[in-house]
């Protein structure tokens, strides 16, 4: 099970992140309570094992921007979390090592998510970020030859019901292990990543 943590906004919680088990790291560059500069998130990255996958996270934000971000940043991955495109997203895909398309439960979008040349196609719920979770039932709509991540209102309580409900690919929490808008709090951290790989071996 491949666990994303997204939000974060330092190195404290960026190396307690993988020190738990994190897979991958989001770095929000779009307008959010977590937003973080992309010279940060560089010295952040920099203390960082280099098996940890490293993601910036944009919404509508042109493809090369994007990739100069990236690039900028020294990160190894692009979450596109708004409209864009299929050729736009192409476009990412050609720069960028690892990107993984956001859609919204239940849309267009969401139904053609194969369309887009992406690594990994994140489902979240209409508000991202807000900690919001969504019916599940709405994933039956999706294509089954993708790499499917679940988000939108994950929490430790939660992510284990998700995973076996859905049989993702992977997760993706922000709000749902914060004690606060940008910082991460330890023990929902450590339960989150602890339940969701129970999850897959139960």
């Amino acid at each position: 099970m491949f666990v994303k943590i997204c939000g974060i906004t330092n190195e404290q919680d960026a190396l307690l992140a993988v020190a738990l088990g994190a897979d991958a790291l989001g770095f929000v560059f779009a307008p959010s309570p977590r937003q973080i500069s992309p010279a940060l998130a560089r010295e952040i990255v920099k203390r960082l094992p280099p098996e940890t996958v490293t993601v910036g996270v944009f919404r509508n934000e042109t493809p090369s921007r994007v990739i100069e971000i990236v690039n900028e940043a020294r990160l190894q991955g692009a979450q596109l979390h708004g409209h864009e495109t299929a050729a736009m997203t192409a476009e990412v895909a050609t720069d960028v090592r690892f990107v993984i398309k956001a859609v919204v439960a239940g849309s267009q979008d969401a139904a053609q998510a194969n369309n887009f040349a992406s690594d990994a196609i994140l489902v979240d719920g209409l508000h991202p970020g807000s900690g919001t979770a969504y019916d599940w039932e709405l994933l039956q709509d999706i294509p089954t030859d993708i790499r499917l991540m679940l988000s939108g209102g994950l929490t430790p309580e939660n992510v284990a019901a998700g995973i076996m409900q859905v049989h993702p690919w992977g997760v993706d929490v922000s709000s749902g292990v914060e004690k606060a808008p940008g910082l991460k709090d330890a023990v929902k951290m450590r339960h989150f990543i602890t339940n969701a790989r129970d999850a897959v071996l139960g």
